[in-house]
């Protein structure tokens, strides 16, 4: 008998009981799922306004209160039945959803994994009619004061599964996720207020906003205002509307690009591929656009069961979607300028000259050319370039010249005959990720006259989460009002200060767990986004001596470097063979 014929079992029905915490394990992940259902229950009741108050980040008390339509008596009880619901007729059809979710299914698989209490109250009752549920265990309903409207309160989340239970995250971090969860319902249905407290405190407070640039605004932070494009065109089926950053506001993941479908917050890698096409050659590889976009489609183009919390969905003809929407959000990105004017945002932006041709050495950019036929003449006009410096190996080379800059992005250098290009930004990041692995913490800036910064909701909460990290990173910072902290030092290394702005990012990375790119654990991914934030930037403008020592420094890490921490190259080097083949010196 074979080992597989030894262990087999007979096929069974599971009992109901097994069937209910499977069901509701597909719709109840963590608690910024229950979050999200509730709330998208309360837009679907009428709610102009949704209070979120939290426990220990959502693992021990979680409740949701809105001044909805409520619910009618002799419906409370169906409520929390499983396939009962008041989103479909009970012949369906399924395939065209109008709504959220179905308020019976959400609620039922909730009920079945926490101590559950419903209270409801509609505008033609003087009382409120509630239910209690413990673990999927209905018990008899009571009447309460509460004004009109719906709370629904989740204790203990999976106490009745505790092997799910320790495989959620720290309460901090939970709560961080149901503050991004909130952010995008939020932009999703922007005529809706929500407002999340912790502990009895406010942490984060999205009021109705009477337009999506304001609401877009209040998430991706106000930067966006003096730097954004709008897109309302038609596209297969329906309209686009969006509000979108200039390429100066780029992100390094695609988190800060919020999708809705008919005002359902979506996850969809095929919008998101297209929204970032659109923007072409203007943003580099590994930059992505940021800001929110509003698909309205007819009900019967777009398939919102394809997943059990409805954030993935599927649209018919999906190529002839993503086609018009990439070619609509195009236009509108060329029609408005594409880089913010210098001083237009709070941070300076350098943008390109237009007479450098792309890839081709910009005399002012050159450090030092020798025997250049043309550039000598422009390098007289610039008495304080640097000299050429001779330093240590990297990677690879014994020697190495630096000849010049590109750009304030790439340095040039030679090296036993090789032609070498070197990433400004790259090079200084790897030196700082090690000191950092090594040290655990940078060296800090005094700002002689502290910054106040306007954090989002979602920043705000990683700022609680994360402090230890932001302050090992080199930042202090004060509270300084309900939305703004006051930045009292920025990180420093070798002498160079970090933009205090750069804040803003290093909390957005935390809040996502660090750079995504990194496949290392969650300390590693903390190194490196702090790193990348206390570096040398592009853009950066040095000299040849600064950047020796950076090279120095490089060569000096225990290991070789041959790639930033994000798995960029540090170096790329062209053997003087190759430049031979191509200016056809086929007998040097």
């Amino acid at each position: 008998m074979s080992d597989l014929a030894a262990v087999r079992r007979p096929i069974r029905r599971l009992d109901p009981s097994v069937v209910e915490r499977i069901a509701a394990g597909e719709v109840v992940e963590q608690p910024a799922s229950v979050v999200k259902e509730l709330i998208e229950n309360a837009v679907d009741a009428g709610a102009a306004s949704v209070t979120i108050r939290l426990e220990d980040g959502g693992l021990d008390r979680i409740e949701v209160s809105d001044d909805g339509t409520g619910i009618p008596p002799d419906e409370v009880a169906l409520a929390v039945e499983r396939h009962a619901t008041n989103k479909l007729e009970p012949t369906g059809p399924i395939e065209r959803i109008d709504s959220l979710g179905f308020r019976g299914e959400a609620l039922a698989s909730i009920a079945t994994v926490s101590r559950f209490r419903l209270l409801s109250r509609p505008p033609d009752r003087e009382e409120a009619k509630g239910i209690s549920v413990t673990g999927g265990t209905v018990g008899k309903p009571f009447v309460a004061p509460r004004s009109v409207g719906t709370t629904v309160e989740v204790r203990d989340l999976f106490f009745r599964t505790p092997a799910r239970r320790k495989f959620l995250k720290s309460p901090a971090a939970e709560q961080v996720a149901i503050v991004q969860t909130v952010e995008r319902l939020y932009l999703a249905r922007p005529t809706v207020g929500l407002r999340v407290e912790s502990e009895g405190k406010e942490i984060a407070n999205y009021p109705t906003s009477p337009t999506l640039l304001d609401a877009a605004a209040r998430v991706l932070g106000p930067e966006l205002l003096h730097a954004f494009f709008e897109v309302d065109a038609g596209i297969p089926g329906g309209r686009v509307r969006g509000v979108l950053g200039r390429p100066a506001l780029s992100a390094p993941t695609s988190r800060r690009l919020f999708v809705s479908v008919n005002g359902r917050s979506i996850e969809s890698r095929p919008i998101a591929v297209a929204v970032r096409l659109a923007f072409g050659d203007v943003l580099p590889r590994t930059r992505y656009p940021v800001g929110v976009v509003h698909l309205t489609i007819e009900s019967d183009r777009v398939d919102v069961n394809v997943h059990p919390t409805k954030r993935e969905v599927r649209f018919v003809r999906e190529r002839e979607l993503t086609d018009a929407l990439r070619d609509r959000v195009r236009e509108a990105l060329l029609v408005q300028p594409q880089v913010a004017d210098v001083g237009e945002l709070e941070r300076p932006v350098r943008s390109r000259p237009p007479s450098h041709d792309r890839g081709r050495l910009a005399p002012e950019s050159l450090a030092v050319v020798r025997g250049a036929p043309g550039v000598q003449r422009t390098l007289e006009t610039h008495p304080t370039e640097p000299t050429a410096r001779s330093v240590k190996a990297v990677a690879g080379h014994p020697a190495l010249t630096l000849l010049g800059c590109l750009e304030a992005l790439y340095w040039v250098a030679t090296a036993e005959g090789d032609l070498l290009l070197i990433d400004q930004h790259a090079a200084s990041e790897r030196v700082v990720y090690d000191t950092l692995r090594r040290n655990g913490t940078l060296a800090r800036q005094t700002l002689v006259d502290p910054l106040t910064i306007r954090l989002t909701g979602a920043q705000r909460t990683a700022l609680t989460a994360h402090g230890e990290t932001v302050r090992a990173a080199g930042f202090d910072v004060d509270p300084f009002g309900p939305e703004t902290v006051l930045v009292r030092s920025v990180p420093a290394y070798r002498g160079r200060s970090a933009r205090p702005e750069a804040l803003r990012e290093l909390l957005d990375e935390l809040a996502a767990g660090g750079r995504p790119t990194l496949p290392d654990g969650l300390e590693e991914r903390r190194a490196a986004t702090v790193a990348c934030h206390a570096a040398l930037r592009g853009g950066d403008v040095v000299d040849a001596e600064e950047f020796a020592r950076v090279l120095a420094a490089l060569h000096a890490l225990p290991e070789p470097a041959y790639s930033c921490p994000h798995g960029r190259p540090i170096v790329l080097a062209i053997p003087r063979s190759r430049l031979d083949r191509w200016f056809l010196r086929t007998g040097a």
